[in-house]
């Protein structure tokens, strides 16, 4: 390793030259998994077409379409042939054909999790194993995987059993024109011998993963790997700083879910000059230094929508409840989901392709006239996939402790939502809680004109019967439920309950009743978000949405459209 790791190296920060350097990397190391890139519109060819000049001759690139099935993905029976020649056939699929090569996958954002995860099985071992309808293959499918990401809101991206095994996510949305070095492709030695790392340069990008939240062992080992071949690709046979810089660069940045603590991002910045060093000290760098290096590099470069990230609770485990409501199977309508054995009848459907692709490898054995015989274990019925609707129920502290201006607010995000319920099948309900009771203004409906009409009048002062609203929002829940619908509940209070649900007002039992409502909540299994309204946020909010396992939202300050867009985004967790 060379330098003193005092300051980061200069290196050029532009995403497009970012994305050729990364494509060139995974061609000399196909461990790193591939790139995702997003935006770009056609500079995303060029970066494919470095990827394919830096492959060996005639390695193959594919594409693999939203709609592709399982039969042309990992290979299964060919029922052309089959039934031609009376025997089973079999045929390999996209990714054992993409073997030593790459696949592109356009439109990543809208892949099912289905797909990705037989991608990402695949990416895991290496190979394809298929063994279905009587046919068993196995075939090698090492590739890299380019994703085409067209995602504009912050949390429309790729699956993350995709994401977390492609070393690269690289925006090129603000990318600059082309110029002819970038397009001129340098020589890769594939071949190269891999440099050896230091325990120095392991300790720093361990650190600095840490130090930004990712919990995922895979990126600093992505990390690592793209600094060794950042090194081949520039013909050094040890790890530069630049190499270190540019790996923590390109894969660590894009993975950040928080920013490092003051105390940290302060000591990276300190000002006091460097140690000097003395003779024989080349070779061994002080690892803070080289810790400060990297994460200094990596604060550089954060997504510019990191924020927006962050509020949308990137890597938070899905809660069921998205805006759009649950995945349901269904067996008349909805998307297709393939076909599974079964018997038609009672509203189920034959897949006659699919009855026919189980019966043909036995035909031989069956014997018979020439014409095709289908048993009854060859049936196979169609499944298909429904999202229930989904219902936002509101619960809006009206108490004199919050501020009329806030009603006005919640009244805006209620309005900002009803405008998205028509093409999003959602409905939304207000339950506002004031005085020694909670009361049901508007029942769900999706209508923008009756909830202003309802919301017009919407009075406030009195205490604060946080148990009585959190009561009525989560039986309208439950109610909501029974009929099918997935409900989403959103409390807008500043957590400080002075009316029991009995109606007293002893500020402890109060209290008490508050947080039983709340993990009465939590119990019941309904997503929901807590919005943090009071101008100082204290540790009720917190403990409150913790019993109702809910996201915590702190939202001193916002106006109606940051309240709509927080929680938007706590609805598509």
């Amino acid at each position: 390793m060379s330098g003193s790791g005092d300051s980061p190296p200069e290196v050029p920060n532009d995403p497009l030259h970012d994305a050729l350097i990364a494509a060139r990397l995974c061609a000399i190391d196909p461990g790193l998994g591939g790139l995702i890139l997003r935006g770009g519109d056609s500079l995303r060819d060029l970066v494919v077409d470095a990827l394919r000049a830096a492959l060996p001759a005639g390695a193959p690139v594919r594409r693999i379409p939203a709609h592709i099935d399982d039969d042309r993905l990992l290979g299964g029976i060919d029922l052309t042939s089959t039934l031609a020649l009376g025997r089973s056939v079999t045929r390999t699929g996209l990714l054992v054909e993409a073997d030593g090569g790459a696949v592109v996958v356009p439109m990543a954002e809208r892949m099912s999790d289905a797909l990705a995860g037989r991608l990402a099985a695949v990416l895991d071992t290496g190979e394809v194993v298929v063994e279905r309808d009587g046919a068993a293959l196995r075939g090698a499918a090492r590739f890299v995987t380019v994703a085409l990401d067209d995602g504009e809101e912050p949390d429309e991206r790729p699956p993350a059993a995709l994401a977390e095994r492609l070393a690269f996510w690289i925006d090129l949305s603000g990318a600059r024109a082309p110029s002819a070095a970038d397009i001129a492709a340098p020589a890769v030695d594939r071949h190269a011998r891999g440099a050896i790392p230091t325990p120095e340069i392991l300790e720093a990008l361990t650190a600095t993963a840490a130090v930004l939240g990712i919990d995922s062992i895979r990126a600093p080992m992505f990390a690592l790997r793209a600094a060794r071949a950042s090194a081949n690709l520039n013909g050094r046979e040890s790890i530069a700083n630049e190499d270190l810089v540019f790996a923590a660069r390109v894969v660590l940045a894009p993975r950040a879910t928080q920013l490092p603590p003051p105390e940290a991002e302060s000591e990276s910045r300190n000002d006091s000059p460097p140690p000097e060093n003395t003779p024989g000290d080349d070779e061994t760098v002080d690892t803070g230094q080289l810790d400060d290096v990297v994460l200094e590099a990596v604060l550089a470069a954060l997504p510019k929508d990191m924020l927006a990230r962050l509020a949308a609770g990137r890597g938070r485990k899905a809660s069921g409840a998205s805006g759009a409501g649950e995945r349901r199977k269904s067996s008349a309508r909805g998307r297709p989901m393939g076909a599974r054995a079964g018997v038609p009848g009672g509203g189920l459907r034959l897949s006659l392709i699919d009855t026919l692709r189980a019966a043909a490898p036995w035909q031989k054995l069956r014997g018979g006239d020439g014409r095709i015989q289908v048993r009854r274990d060859d049936l196979r019925i169609r499944r298909f996939e429904t999202r229930a609707e989904a219902v936002t129920i509101f619960a809006v502290d009206a108490s004199g402790s919050s501020a009329l201006a806030r009603l006005a607010e919640a009244k805006g995000a209620v309005e900002l939502l009803l405008a998205e319920a028509y093409v999003k099948r959602a409905q939304v309900a207000l339950v506002a809680f004031r005085g020694r009771t909670a009361e049901l203004l508007l029942p769900p409906t999706r209508s923008l004109a009756r909830a202003r009409r309802s919301l017009a009048e919407l009075p406030g002062g009195g205490g604060t019967p946080l148990a009585a609203g959190l009561n009525a929002a989560r039986e309208l829940a439950e109610a909501s439920r029974a009929r099918g619908r997935t409900p989403f509940v959103v409390v807008l209070t500043d957590g400080r309950a002075n009316i029991a649900a009995d109606g007293s007002t002893v500020r402890s039992v109060a209290e008490a009743d508050a947080t039983a409502a709340a993990k009465a909540i939590g119990a019941a299994g309904i997503a929901a978000a807590f919005v943090d309204i009071s101008a100082r946020p204290r540790p009720e909010g917190a403990a409150l949405a913790a019993a109702m396992r809910a996201r915590y939202l702190p939202l001193p300050r916002a106006d109606a459209a940051a309240m709509h867009a927080a929680v938007s985004a706590a609805q598509r967790q």
